[in-house]
């Protein structure tokens, strides 16, 4: 049976051992420095090291992860969701090494993963679309120009890439340009490309989706659809299966959408199409996503169709194994279990997972990359597990939802369950899709939830985690091992490079974690991350609240606001690593 390299790892990653456990296959495993313990690496038949710390360095390391394919004999590469998994030229170096790519040829990923081609074919089957400029944008003056002709509001998208990142809603002229840089911005990090374009944003709508599966010779099948609507920072924390209140029309034309615009570059494998639904009715083409998608499993749960096997078969030659969409059955959502603090407006809170206590019962799937003891880390997602709950209808699901949602037991960073909580029990998610209640949209968590919830505990700061690699010969044959510089500092092996890995800028004392409080005027990182941009010049006036800086951190973008009234004096510099707590201004 084929051995099959899982190019990712967490949540997903576990997902894709197991399944390869179940139909024969043997796992390979690629990690990081600080997931050398992680659970995706003990569960694989094997492992590999992609030395480093960042996502840069190892599991976006296109020609580190070939590297361990080989050594590890691999036949084929899946990808997960996230990091490569749309990268055309990953998958084009994948399969120029001679493996298989469980996934869309390159092609397909150029195609689809391009939001101006993908609405070109959209428009080209007919599939419902909103008004938009079909090419990358030049500059913010572009985006001024469509706003005048077609009104407020507009979102400025990147073309390439997903999860919601590069995305920026503008309601008001005036937040065009920098809109326009914060999204070419977030693309460039997230997907290593800039390009954006815009469109017009349809006001209040749900978020409704469709899986498809294709054979790569032609056919492309309609597995089912979910509603995505519970999001936040243009990220979803809610789905379920199958979307709620749609008619028998619009359920087809969704369908029958998804599988043209597939059909149309003859797709191979799992993706999944999205639409937005407006409140009267109104229907747009959203995008195309060239992977498996992180809410697969309520659609599993509905169809009985195993999606990652879907693939393996797909991608060995065995073709789909089913003929038609398949009648639904009951209903089932899931809850992504983030370490962000909506108290905080959803700041991601990474760190050691002291309790995890799992739900049961009737219907209660845990998916999850983490255990007690584990640390979510954070120079990656802040998603660390998912709970998936199935019932025979709607109702039933959220009540069983509700149960296992109160029943999980998380302690150490914060997480998203107080708000997953309080949206399954709030009129507008249980009525969604019932006449006479509106329902949530896209946008409803930020403007609804939000002043209902509370700061939690921050988890204690974290140290950076980093491997000593030396050579050491076993049996005449030259080896290299990596062990903690921690261990070795501890034990002294390592002359003159004690706590190597460890320093930074906040370790001066200028930061409130682990030591005394800022002064008075101190601008400190709410979260560990990068500095990627200032606001504001170096001497210019602000008000206190106004952004000073902006952080990247677990994928997400944080703006940092001024702590008081007066001239802001930069710190820190663009592109530094920065603690929780350390100091990246001063205001005067």
């Amino acid at each position: 049976m084929p051995t099959i390299l899982i190019a990712n790892r967490g949540e997903i990653a576990v997902r894709i051992i197991r399944a390869c456990a179940q139909y024969g296959h043997t796992s390979v495993a690629v990690y990081a420095d600080q997931d050398a313990d992680a659970l995706h690496t003990q569960l694989a038949d094997e492992a590999y090291s992609l030395p480093g710390t960042t996502a840069a360095d190892t599991y976006l390391n296109i020609e580190a992860i070939i590297s361990a394919a080989k050594k590890s004999g691999a036949d084929a590469v899946h990808p997960g969701y996230g990091f490569l998994s749309e990268n055309a030229d990953f998958a084009a170096a994948v399969e120029d090494a001679g493996l298989i790519w469980i996934g869309p040829t390159a092609d397909t990923i150029t195609a689809l993963g391009d939001k101006v081609t993908a609405r070109q074919l959209a428009q080209k089957v007919g599939a419902p679309l909103a008004p938009g400029i079909d090419r990358p944008l030049a500059d913010a003056n572009e985006v001024e120009d469509f706003a005048g002709e077609h009104g407020l509001p507009i979102i400025i998208k990147a073309a390439h890439g997903g999860g919601g990142r590069g995305m920026k809603i503008v309601r008001d002229l005036a937040e065009v340009a920098g809109a326009f840089d914060s999204a070419t911005r977030e693309a460039a990090e997230a997907f290593g490309r800039s390009e954006c374009f815009v469109e017009k944003f349809l006001e209040r709508p749900r978020h409704v989706e469709v899986q498809i599966v294709g054979d790569g010779r032609g056919r492309v099948v309609a597995v089912g659809d979910r509603d995505c609507s519970a999001q936040r920072r243009n990220q979803k924390l809610i789905e379920e299966a199958p979307a709620p209140g749609l008619s028998d029309d619009q359920r087809a034309r969704l369908h029958r959408s998804a599988e043209a615009i597939c059909a149309e570059v003859t797709y191979r494998g799992a993706g999944t199409v999205e639409f937005l639904l407006a409140a009267d009715g109104t229907m747009t083409f959203l995008e195309v996503n060239t992977r498996l998608q992180v809410e697969h499993p309520v659609t599993e749960a509905t169809s009985g169709v195993d999606l990652v096997a879907e693939q393996f078969r797909i991608a060995f030659g065995q073709g789909l194994s089913l003929e038609a969409t398949p009648e639904p059955v009951g209903h089932a959502i899931e809850l992504r279990i983030n370490a962000e603090d909506p108290g905080r407006g959803f700041l991601p809170t990474p760190g050691r997972i002291d309790i995890l206590d799992v739900p049961g019962g009737p219907g209660v799937r845990w998916d999850a990359g983490v255990r007690a003891g584990d640390t979510v880390q954070p120079a990656f997602d802040s998603l660390f597990a998912k709970l998936i709950v199935h019932g025979p209808d709607r109702a039933s699901a959220i009540a069983r939802t509700v149960s296992a949602a109160k029943e999980l037991r998380v302690e150490g960073p914060a997480t998203v369950l107080p708000c997953s909580l309080a949206i399954l029990t709030d009129e507008a998610f249980t009525g969604l899709g019932s006449t006479g209640v509106e329902g949530i949209h896209t946008q409803w968590i930020e403007a609804e939830l939000l002043p209902r919830f509370e700061a939690q505990g921050r988890p204690a700061p974290l140290t950076e985690t980093q491997l000593e690699r030396m050579s050491i010969e076993i049996d005449g044959k030259l080896s290299t091992i990596g062990l903690p510089a921690q261990l070795l500092s501890a034990l002294g092996s390592v002359s003159g490079q004690s706590g190597a890995g460890n320093s930074s800028a906040g370790d001066s004392g200028t930061g409130s974690v682990g030591g005394s409080s800022p002064a008075a005027g101190a601008v400190t990182a709410p979260v560990p991350g990068s500095l990627v941009d200032y606001l504001v010049e170096d001497g210019a006036e602000v008000a206190e609240g106004d952004d000073v800086a902006v952080l990247s951190a677990m994928k997400m973008e944080t703006r940092v606001p001024a702590s008081a009234s007066g001239t802001v004096k930069h710190v820190a510099a663009v592109g530094d690593t920065v603690a929780v707590g350390e100091v990246i201004a001063r205001i005067e």
